[in-house]
């Protein structure tokens, strides 16, 4: 079974460290192969990298990055795909949104594509939030002659080398799949769960996160 490099980029998500944890581990407890739980810690000013360190202490199969500042989630995620050392590479975010327990699924996907994309059934969001990521994603998709349903959703799992030699850039992440189809790699998308954010509030603002995205 391959390598894997869980990649988790994290900010003021205090109260979510600990559930995550608990989840990934249940989740990952069947995995045969090279697991590494990466956590980068984008500035938080609450007890958010403590708590990781914490929880280093009880299993050597969490890393930690840490920023000095808030850099955003594009510059989170490139910095874990450049410490990631396994042969396949997921990301999803630490607010619980999206269930640990389907990593190995689309982990297991990769034997047949290159990159699986993940799309929220079911959404928890508000009908705002929803509106405002359908147009979003339409226009993107407008724009670059793809068919990427959810780019929102942080749940994808990616072969390592579709990552290598990626230019990056602010507001990368809601392009990735694109970026990457673009360069002849085979890409995918498949459901998956969504539930409500487990604690803290979003960091970033609906209408914000629209106006970035176009």
């Amino acid at each position: 079974m391959q390598s894997l490099s869980i990649v988790i980029p994290v900010y003021n998500e205090e109260d979510n460290i600990a559930p995550l944890v608990a989840r990934i581990t249940e989740g990952m407890s069947g995995w045969q192969g090279t697991l590494e739980i990466l956590f980068v810690d984008d500035g938080s000013s609450d007890r958010t990298l403590e708590l990781l360190k914490e929880a280093q202490t009880r299993d050597a199969r969490f890393r930690i990055a840490h920023f000095q500042k808030n850099l955003g989630q594009t510059a989170a995620m490139a910095a874990g795909f450049r410490l990631a050392r396994g042969e396949t590479v997921v990301t999803i975010d630490a607010d619980l949104q999206n269930d640990p327990m389907e990593i190995p699924r689309l982990a297991g996907m990769l034997k047949d594509w290159d990159v699986v994309c993940g799309v929220r059934t079911r959404r928890k969001d508000t009908l705002w939030k929803r509106i405002s990521s359908r147009i979003g994603n339409g226009f993107r998709n407008w724009l670059t002659g793809d068919d990427i349903i959810d780019t929102g959703c942080t749940l994808k799992a990616y072969r390592r080398e579709c990552l290598d030699g990626l230019e990056r850039y602010k507001g990368m992440h809601r392009v990735l799949p694109t970026l990457i189809r673009m360069r002849g790699f085979r890409v995918t998308q498949v459901p998956v769960s969504h539930h409500l954010r487990h604690a803290c509030v979003t960091n970033d603002g609906t209408w914000g996160r629209l106006v970035k995205g176009l």
